[in-house]
């Protein structure tokens, strides 16, 4: 064998150790954005290349920001729950149904009045009077009737 078409196994390791450790960089295509300000892509599908599926990930706003918040619709499409990416008029309306659900919750709660539930919770009765009172239908115990009310 000649000196040149042997193979160096400590080269190939030393190799493969530098690629580990090489930081790597993504290219994927700019799919769209959210309204927080996220991006998110997607790397194409490469058989040669060993990639036998869609790769999607984002690019969240700040950097350093782990608890990033992210709209439904994206995060659906990031997990592989729906193929097609959210179109703009899509994050616009459902954003538009929040708002109005948001203004009807406001609505019911301000027309429930708060002072109705305070006063309920201060007229607590203590004793036999604060448990449910069902009238004569019932009996207290099988065959006992319940004591009449002396008023």
């Amino acid at each position: 064998m000649s000196k040149g078409k042997e193979r160096d196994i400590v080269k190939i390791i030393f190799q493969n150790f530098l690629k580990s450790i090489r930081p790597r960089k993504f290219k994927g295509e700019l799919i769209g954005e959210d309204t927080f300000g996220n991006k998110f892509y997607e790397i194409a599908a490469d058989p040669v290349n060993g990639r036998r599926k869609r790769a999607r990930y984002f690019e969240p706003m700040e950097k350093e920001a782990f608890d990033q918040e992210m709209s439904a619709e994206w995060e659906a499409w990031l997990r592989g729950r729906r193929q097609e990416a959210p179109t703009p008029e899509e994050l616009l309306q459902n954003l538009a149904i929040a708002q109005i659900k948001q203004r009807n919750a406001a609505l019911v709660e301000e027309s429930r009045g708060k002072g109705k539930d305070v006063q309920l919770l201060n007229n607590e009765e203590k004793g036999m009077r604060s448990f449910p009172s069902y009238g004569d239908e019932y009996e207290f115990s099988a065959g006992v009737s319940p004591p009449k009310d002396k008023k």
